[in-house]
């Protein structure tokens, strides 16, 4: 199976601290990736440095995205190539529907206009899918929305544009047992359907109950500090992140931060 993404020897800098120091990591076709780590040891930083955020500058190192190297790309430039971030707290933006905004995202990821009709019948059908109430899709987007029904959202723009890679950045943080599961059944749903990849970047593992897990890695001191598969899952579950890192390997760049 061919390499979807590929980061080598990432460094990236916000204003005048850099946050990660030299990270690879690599995810194949149709994998489910998750990124786990203490707060504050660059996860986030990560997912925005792969979707081409403007504050975050790389100064060292590459994102090839399908044999591409997009390490100089714009953000709009990779969301049309199949990158696609759900924020860990999406923003308000008043005057655009949701409806309006998935069908805007939609035309210009495919170049092409979209018939309204096809268009309708498909978020329709997706949004039951979620169990969102139908009139959502005509609300400003995320204004007055609750936590968990702008990350719904989130996973319905993720479920219609259906991107070859979506990274999801702590789309549990703040939601109730009900939401958790509303938003790990969309995920299900999006790996059944659209045959992505993703990379989940949490703290938290309930999100990762009910989806199948091939690569696992632990970032601590914006490195890369650990890999393995699902059951390291478990082993941070039972032993936490710090036991971890004092017992990696001796030349781990990350001993001692």
């Amino acid at each position: 199976m061919s390499n979807l993404l590929e980061v080598k020897n990432l460094h990236v800098r916000v204003e005048d601290k850099e946050i990660l120091q030299g990270v690879n990591l690599t995810i194949g076709e149709d994998e489910t990736h998750v990124l786990m780590g203490p707060n504050g040891t660059g996860k986030s930083t990560f997912g925005y440095a792969v979707t081409g955020n403007p504050s975050y500058t790389v100064t060292e190192g590459q994102i090839i995205f399908k044999g591409e190297d997009i390490t100089e790309l714009a953000v709009n430039e990779r969301a049309k190539r199949g990158i696609f971030l759900s924020f860990q707290n999406p923003l308000e933006v008043p005057g655009v529907t949701l409806s309006a905004f998935i069908r805007s995202a939609l035309e210009q990821k495919t170049g092409e206009r979209i018939r309204l009709f096809d268009f309708k019948k498909k978020l329709k059908e997706t949004m039951e899918l979620l169990n969102m109430d139908p009139s959502y899709a005509e609300r400003d987007l995320n204004v007055g929305f609750s936590g968990g029904e702008k990350k719904k959202a989130e996973i319905l723009q993720m479920l219609m544009l259906e991107p070859s890679l979506a990274i999801l950045d702590e789309t549990d943080s703040g939601l109730d047992v009900d939401a958790v599961k509303t938003v790990s059944n969309g995920i299900k749903i999006f790996k059944e359907r659209c045959k992505g990849s993703l990379l989940i970047i949490t703290h938290s593992t309930r999100i990762l109950e009910s989806l199948k897990v091939d690569v696992t890695h632990v970032m601590s001191g914006g490195y890369i500090v650990k890999e393995g598969g699902a059951d390291l899952v478990n082993q941070i579950n039972e032993c936490g992140f710090e036991s971890l890192c004092k017992n990696c390997n001796e030349n781990c760049p990350a001993r001692g931060n």
